[in-house]
């Protein structure tokens, strides 16, 4: 027999071998993680008292080991089980989802007769329905024999694919250790970059870098991860973006290490999210509705091995290799997560509460690499990702649309929620608790909707199912319900009658950030903002033993002319009085320079009515506007005008699509204004975050408000320097820019002009900060 060295989970091993016939998602989405925890409890309370539970199991055929955890064991029957938990009818479930389960549970029957020399087993699958609590048991008596039979049959279909795979990991690993740095030399500060995310992968630790704009970041963090995939054992690297230009860059680094010394055996995979992926929008994820969902997993091998050969798959290539096989993209791209090298991908895939990425970690063992991009955007994205969201006219018009069978369920819903309104004596309401009568009514409407969803999965309007996920979605954020979160009520009136939006609101989302860390070898977090180092690693939950770094920056003082304006406030109280002097300074300076600009703001009404001043006054400057909603062919547009030896000034708004992630070297953009402090504005919801910020750290105002403003301050700035060869302007204008507090946190090698006066008044620093 051949020495085991190729380690396959017990279901990836079903999944390869066993799945066939149509994709079919009409039996998803199931429970929550906390109903599968509690249901998978349940049975286990139920089995005998000498039962075993979470078995752990492992075999091994050829170069093949298979390892995995049985769900239980009663040794008194000789009886192991699989448990499913679900919500509907047992009976609409597809054919070949019931045939894996199968699989699975013979596979871990088989493993646990060779460990314990059994010749007989009965295996049974338990379905256990999170809504009414009930188990319904199928069994089958198998005698050694026939369970091992079964267990070699799946590993021969997937022998020849493993040891396809053990070639290339040895071909991959060789090449990676052999690997120069594609551009002969480094630029200033990446070295130091590259040297840290190493080490720190040595280590299995996290880093935070925090390093300038324009020193080739995503390479410099790429390039030292991969190397040290062969010496930590790496199986894949993952690279997350907040925003689909971190995700080009990503993909344009590895192209180039791809393509250096002649070529890598290197295997990268884009992904992308399923609307912008769908081949047939409108149409169901199954087989009576899409043709590429029908027969999707017997097509599947031969699209996957087409995949595997083509080794870099972005988001265009994937879809020709889908295209040319009949099956769904999208799909076949979360098939390829287990055979890729590298995943390019946006942070949910990693961060989500039921992301891919960390579920698919956990499920097969990897070793992995996190590579987090501008992750000072790592904080909101987690937030949201924490939080949930339901307004009561998405109610209101559920009722309307609803079948005849969901109306009672929906009407108890409402009933609960008018009740819940008349307890908020205000327009904005938290709660220490969470409501229960309301949250009853919810769990009703839920198991309603998904037993009727189960019996008639083809009449139901598309409407009523996003509001049913919306539902489900909220329940399972109430499932983790924690100091970390808030739930609140926004009451409106609508016409005569009270109408709210409820929302779990995630408020510090290190909680759950701490165990995505926690799942992976090594993570490296990088952004040219990621200070004060305390506010990231409070709020991102980031380890103890967190490796800080700041990368020097390759820029020089004289690069860069920084001014301040102390005598104008963009205050919202003194912005109509600030419009005419941001004006004639912007003109002024372009004036003084010609050449391209951008000009920033705190929100797209004091942009119009800056540049509509700018236009009156010098109606002979070209310029241009970021608008609301600009798709991506719109904001390409805006970029465009940004040319070598252009002249324009664009308008934009602070935290915005261009604010961040914009690579405008050399004279295609000189100077930038920016009219805002970035503060977060003044409303009941931030308040209440700063009060809890307040409690938890010490410092709710700097949490709440003075550090993501400064953050988005100097991410707007870093689009003037992009080079050692640039030169630029960056004209802060507001009077706090004045204040030491806030020009601390601006970046070091800044030569920030000193105002008129050389102190600036003694002001409190909690204050109105709109």
């Amino acid at each position: 027999m051949e020495n085991p060295v190729y380690v396959v989970a017990v279901r990836a091993l079903c999944e390869f071998a066993a799945k066939v016939g149509d994709l079919d998602h009409r039996f998803t989405p199931g429970p929550s993680a906390a109903e599968g925890v509690a249901g998978h409890a349940a049975v286990a309370m139920r089995r005998g008292p000498n039962a075993e539970n979470e078995v752990s199991l492992s075999g091994e055929h050829g170069p093949l080991r298979v390892r995995g955890r049985a769900d239980g064991y009663d040794p008194d029957r000789q009886r192991l089980e699989e448990v499913k938990t679900y919500r509907g009818d047992l009976a609409a479930m597809p054919a070949n989802h019931r045939a894996l389960h199968w699989a699975q549970a013979k596979v871990y029957g088989a493993l646990l007769c060779r460990e314990r020399k059994l010749e007989r087993l009965t295996v049974a699958l338990v379905y256990h329905d999170v809504g009414t609590l009930h188990d319904t048991v199928m069994s089958e008596k198998h005698s050694a024999a026939d369970l091992d039979a079964f267990f070699v049959g799946l590993c021969e279909r997937f022998m020849a694919w493993a040891r396809q795979e053990l070639v290339h990991r040895t071909a991959r690993d060789a090449a990676l250790t052999a690997l120069a740095f594609p551009h002969g030399d480094f630029r200033p500060g990446q070295r130091q970059l590259a040297e840290a995310v190493y080490k720190a992968a040595g280590a299995g630790r996290c880093l935070a870098a925090q390093a300038p704009t324009g020193i080739g970041k995503t390479l410099g963090t790429v390039f030292p991860m991969l190397k040290a995939c062969p010496t930590q054992r790496l199986d894949k690297v993952f690279f997350l973006a907040a925003k689909t230009p971190g995700r080009g860059l990503a993909l344009e680094a590895l192209h180039t290490v791809v393509k250096s010394e002649g070529g890598q055996p290197l295997r990268v995979l884009e992904l992308a999210a399923r609307d912008k992926t769908c081949e047939h929008p409108g149409k169901a994820c199954h087989g009576d509705s899409c043709p590429l969902a029908r027969g999707f997993y017997d097509r599947l091998p031969e699209a996957r091995s087409a995949a595997v050969a083509a080794g870099f798959l972005d988001r265009a290539t994937l879809r020709t290799v889908a295209a040319t096989h009949g099956v769904c993209p999208y799909y076949l791209g979360q098939e390829m997560v287990r055979w890729a090298d590298v995943v390019v991908g946006d942070y949910n895939y990693f961060f989500d509460l039921a992301a891919m990425l960390h579920g698919l970690t956990l499920a097969n063992g990897w070793r992995v690499g996190l590579l987090v991009d501008e992750a000072h955007n790592l904080l909101e994205r987690a937030r949201k990702m924490y939080s949930a969201t339901l307004a009561q006219v998405q109610l209101d018009a559920a009722r309307r649309i609803a079948p005849e069978p969901l109306k009672k369920p929906l009407e108890r819903l409402h009933r609960a929620w008018v009740q819940l309104n008349g307890e908020c004596p205000s327009a904005f309401e938290v709660f220490d608790e969470l409501p229960q009568r309301w949250f009853g009514a919810l769990a009703n409407a839920i198991d309603a909707m998904a037993s009727f969803l189960g019996d008639h999965p083809d009449q139901v309007p598309p409407d009523l199912l996003r509001f049913y996920f919306d539902l489900l979605h909220f329940a399972r954020v109430s499932d983790r319900f924690g100091t970390h979160s808030q739930f609140d009520i926004t009451v409106e009136e609508h016409g005569h009658r009270k109408r709210s939006v409820l929302c779990l609101r995630n408020v510090v989302p290190a909680p759950f950030l701490r165990q995505r860390f926690d799942a992976a070898h090594t993570t490296t977090l990088f952004s040219a903002t990621l200070s004060p180092r305390a506010f990231y690693g409070d709020t991102l939950g980031l380890p103890t033993d967190t490796r800080w770094i700041d990368v020097d920056s390759p820029f020089t003082r004289d690069q860069l002319a920084v001014h301040v304006t102390p005598h104008i406030s963009t205050r919202h109280a003194d912005r109509p009085a600030s419009v005419a002097p941001i004006a004639e300074l912007i003109a002024r300076q372009y004036r003084e320079r010609p050449g391209n600009y951008l000009a920033f703001f705190s929100s797209f009404e004091y942009l119009n009515q800056v540049m509509a001043r700018l236009q009156a006054d010098a109606p002979d400057l070209p310029v241009w506007a970021q608008s609301r909603a600009m798709d991506e062919g719109a904001r390409a547009d805006f970029l465009a005008r940004f040319v070598p030896q252009g002249r324009g000034i664009g308008f934009a708004v602070l935290g915005g699509a261009f604010a961040e992630g914009v690579d405008l070297p050399g004279d295609r953009l000189i100077g930038a204004f920016i009219a805002t402090l970035g503060l977060p504005q003044v409303n009941p919801v931030n308040e209440t975050l700063r009060e809890r910020l307040e409690a938890s750290f010490g410092d709710g105002y700097a949490y709440a408000y003075l550090y993501p403003g400064l953050q988005k301050v100097v991410q707007a700035a870093g689009r003037v320097i992009r080079t050692p060869a640039d030169q630029g302007v960056v004209h802060l204008i507001d009077d706090r820019f004045t204040r030491r507090q806030v020009r601390e946190l601006l970046p070091g090698w800044w030569p920030v002009a000193r105002p008129v006066r050389s102190r600036p008044p003694p002001e409190p620093v909690q204050e109105d900060p709109a």
